[in-house]
């Protein structure tokens, strides 16, 4: 079996794994790319020499109290922004669906980067800081949405790694945004221009989205929900590659119809009925469920080392504008390679539970290691002369830091968006969405706005901070999370009943080959059954 071989929850033609599937899920990524690249490339411009002059952004001309203020101000108020285009997106996708929200928040995106250009000394940090806002309610919407569109889109047994490919779209994203400083510091003198050029890029991802998703599909599932059925029908036998009469799509849309029966008698049709749904304690615990997973992937600690890596590395020990940008991209290269793997491999063979138990432990013995270095060594407070180089202390708390980065990418970095774009019923799921983006931005918002202060006031001890939180998110996941791999959206209500959780995949998968085995000898009963759909179960078995 090969690494693109996966073994399905039911027999699936080949069909179904097909070019347009993918191609709608990296144009949707698109977005990722965008919020990747804004995640990464602020915390080095901000350093760029040619940035800090021009807005007299250095230590001498601005208090360390102050600096470091106006430093967060500007990261976070992204943060901000995206916290409330969460939400805004949930209004969105109901009344417009999935594609069109992706249209409105590209633009709002494009217009908060275009209003970024328009700084520079004399106007201030005005522009800038209001044109992240606009980035951020952009970015905030399409965090909502690229998850749920591509899950919806996304046979079960590839449907981590669609997801994932989000997570890809992140990861170069960032790695273009921690190398492009580099470069500029390396090949160009300081000026408006070197500065002006990073936060001109971000419109490269925005354009391409923009442009894309006037060509992808609506969400057929979304269409559903509409009573839209013969274009919801349409699309799904287009993203399949199958016609309408196979088998396959034949138990999809009996499977659909079952969970919008169910929900339409448990939930209720209309914009207000998921709210109302929060009040019964099953749907409002993976709310909970989805907001903490949130909150234990940025306790990890990995937007503190996005927005500030600069920061970070001189905390260990890292001096020099150039080595420090440096330093930053080989972490940028470490989260893509890794991240690719996880997405080929990993996220759909080891499972969800498994990868978030593994990174968070072998993450936490990383940082504690850091912290310990720090503590006793201090590098920080001593002025080393030109050209020193790191002790071997500092070379071992570098690995352990890479290590960490190793960790944390196949784990925390793309499993909890996985987890919250899959684990709705379809009624709830945009707000759902909404609720566990909402809380990656909220909790990205208090790292961000509060790294520079903890730095300052905890040095070390952020390091250990950091590394609690990680052996804590161990027990939640193993005693609270059932692992989600391979199981129908439709069935996942049915999935978080089973007791205990830790075994819940398991049972359900057991169940769902019964069911499968009954409804094929129904179906071959009824003359359903296509000879291609035969053949390729006889390849199955």
């Amino acid at each position: 079996m090969g690494i693109l071989s996966f073994v399905e929850d039911r027999p699936t033609p080949k069909a179904v794994y097909n070019w347009r599937v993918y191609t709608c899920a990296c144009i949707a990524s698109f977005a990722s790319c965008m919020i990747g690249y804004d995640s990464a490339f602020i915390g080095t411009t901000l350093a760029l020499p040619s940035f800090v002059d021009e807005f007299k952004m250095n230590p001498t001309q601005m208090n360390p109290a102050h600096l470091a203020l106006t430093k967060a101000n500007i990261v976070s108020v992204y943060q901000a922004g995206a916290f409330f285009g969460s939400f805004g997106a949930y209004v969105s996708s109901y009344y417009l669906g999935r594609r069109k929200s992706l249209v409105i928040f590209s633009t709002i995106f494009i217009l908060g980067a275009g209003l970024m250009l328009g700084a520079n000394g004399q106007r201030g940090l005005g522009l800038i800081i209001g044109g992240r806002v606009l980035a951020g309610i952009g970015v905030g919407g399409a965090s909502n949405m690229v998850p749920i569109y591509i899950s919806e889109l996304a046979p079960p047994a590839i449907r981590g790694r669609l997801v994932g490919i989000y997570e890809l779209g992140w990861q170069i994203g960032g790695l273009v945004g921690f190398w492009i400083n580099y470069g500029l510091q390396e090949t160009m003198a300081p000026s408006h221009r070197q500065w002006i050029i990073p936060f001109a890029v971000q419109l490269i991802p925005a354009g391409l989205l923009l442009m894309g998703a006037f060509w992808i599909r609506e969400s057929p599932r979304w269409l559903f929900t509409k009573g839209r059925r013969e274009q919801a029908i349409q699309n799904l036998c287009w993203i399949r590659n199958l016609p309408a009469d196979d088998l396959y799509i034949v138990e999809e849309l009996a499977a659909i119809d079952a969970q919008l029966e169910y929900e339409r008698v448990h939930v209720g049709a209309g914009f207000w009925k998921p709210f109302a749904a929060l009040k019964q304690p099953k749907v409002l615990w993976r709310f909970f469920l989805g907001g903490m997973l949130f909150l234990w992937q940025n306790g990890s600690g990995i937007n503190a080392i996005n927005y500030y890596s600069p920061t970070v590395f001189k905390s260990i020990g890292i001096t020099g504008t150039s080595t420090g940008f440096l330093t930053t991209g080989i972490f940028g290269v470490v989260k893509t390679v890794v991240t690719v793997f996880w997405l080929l491999w990993l996220i759909d063979r080891l499972g969800r539970r498994n990868l978030l138990m593994i990174g968070a432990a072998g993450g936490s013995l990383c940082m504690w290691f850091i912290g310990a270095y720090i503590a006793l060594s201090n590098p920080t407070g001593k002025a080393p002369a030109p050209g020193t180089k790191l002790s071997s202390g500092g070379i071992a708390a570098m690995f352990f830091f890479y290590l960490w980065t190793a960790f944390y990418t196949p784990s925390w970095n793309g499993t909890p968006w996985v987890v919250n774009s899959e684990m709705f019923s379809q009624n709830t799921r945009s707000l759902g969405q909404a609720s566990a983006a909402a809380n990656n931005w909220f909790w990205n918002f208090i790292i961000s706005r509060f790294t520079p202060q903890m730095f300052i006031t905890m040095g070390y001890g952020v390091y250990f901070f950091f590394a609690s939180l990680m052996i804590l998110s161990i027990p939640f996941v193993y005693f609270l999370l059932p692992e989600t791999k391979s199981i129908p959206l439709e069935r996942m209500d049915e999935l978080f009943e089973i007791k205990p959780l830790r075994k819940a995949n398991a049972v359900m998968m057991v169940k769902l080959k019964e069911e499968e085995e009954d409804f094929r000898q129904a179906a071959e009963g009824a003359g359903l059954t296509t000879m291609k759909t035969k053949n390729e179960e006889h390849e199955y078995a």
